[in-house]
Parts: structure tokens; C-alpha cells; sequence
């Protein structure tokens, strides 16, 4: 299956192409090491998207470039999309994907946990989108709506799940 969108790799530099609304949410997860490690494992491996209520069904147990994984919201709505990149680093850690045929959307969205010369750890999520389907572009505003609101609620879980860990 093709690409939904030409620029496939964009948001690795925050690039938005012409004719996309762009999308840019960043929360403050936490600090220190621990924090960063648990944030990135929880990212990498899904677990941050389950958690969120989100169905996955990957290609792999980990994000990586080529991995294919449709998630489903509310059971009904399934949005097929493909990593196109990731990145685990010493201070920075996460992948995009982009979005198949059959996504309400067409675009690309990443998801980056990094750790500050501070210690402070956080999630930014880019993206650049479209509507694909009927349902998304009669969505309108409401649509992009959601999709901040997802993004806000990614740091919101992310945090949670973090919240064990002892900060610092």
C-alpha cells in the first residue's frame, strides 16, 4: 500500500506541506532519567495508545520504519498508517507514521519524548494532516478539534504513566 501524501518524512524537521494543517502540542511529562526511559518504552511499544483506549494492531511489538499498524477508535473508525521513521537516542526517543488508503486523514503525525539539558522530559507531537474521508471533511473544525484534544490527552496519559516513577 502507498502513501496517502507526497512528503513521507516530513515532520522529522517540522516541515508542513503546502495545502496540510499543521499540528503542534508539547507537555511536560515529568523529570529526570527514569522518567525519560519509562516515557520512551511506553511510546515505543504502543503501550501509550492502548492506554489511551486506542486499538493497535501492529506489525511489530516496536515502532519502527516499515511497521505497519492500524489503530481503531471507538471500535468503529480504523486508520491504517505505516512508520516512517523513529529515532532512540540518549536524550530523545519516538517515530512518526504516515497515514495508507483508508485513513480519515492523510498526513503524517510523530510522536517525540525528549529529556532537557534540565532533566525535564517531554512529549511534542507534529503532525500535518488533511481530510481523506467524507466524515472528516464535513468534520471541519470539530475534527481538528479531536485532534488537538488527542494530542493534549497523549501527554495527559503519558504522564500517568510516569507518575510512578520518582522524579528527578
Amino acid at each position: 500500500m502507498s502513501f496517502t501524501y507526497e512528503d513521507v518524512g516530513a515532520t522529522r524537521d517540522g516541515h508542513c506541506p503546502e495545502g496540510f494543517r499543521p499540528l503542534h502540542v508539547r507537555a511536560r511529562i515529568g523529570e529526570g532519567e527514569e522518567v525519560f526511559r519509562r516515557a520512551s518504552e511506553a511510546l515505543l511499544t504502543w503501550e501509550l495508545h492502548r492506554a489511551m483506549g486506542v486499538g493497535v494492531l501492529a506489525g511489530a511489538d516496536r515502532a519502527a520504519p516499515g511497521v505497519d499498524v492500524t489503530l481503531t477508535l471507538a471500535g468503529v473508525i480504523k486508520a491504517p498508517c505505516r512508520v516512517v521513521w523513529a529515532v532512540e537516542e540518549h536524550r530523545r526517543a519516538g517515530w512518526a507514521y504516515g497515514t495508507l488508503p483508508g485513513h480519515p486523514e492523510s498526513g503524517e503525525e510523530a510522536f517525540v519524548v525528549d529529556r532537557t539539558g534540565d532533566g525535564t522530559v517531554w512529549l511534542t507531537i507534529t503532525a500535518f494532516s488533511r481530510p481523506a474521508k467524507w466524515y472528516t471533511k464535513a468534520g471541519g473544525p470539530a475534527a481538528r478539534g479531536f485532534q488537538q484534544a488527542y494530542a493534549r490527552r497523549c501527554g495527559s496519559v503519558l504522564r500517568k504513566l510516569c507518575a510512578e516513577i520518582p522524579q528527578g
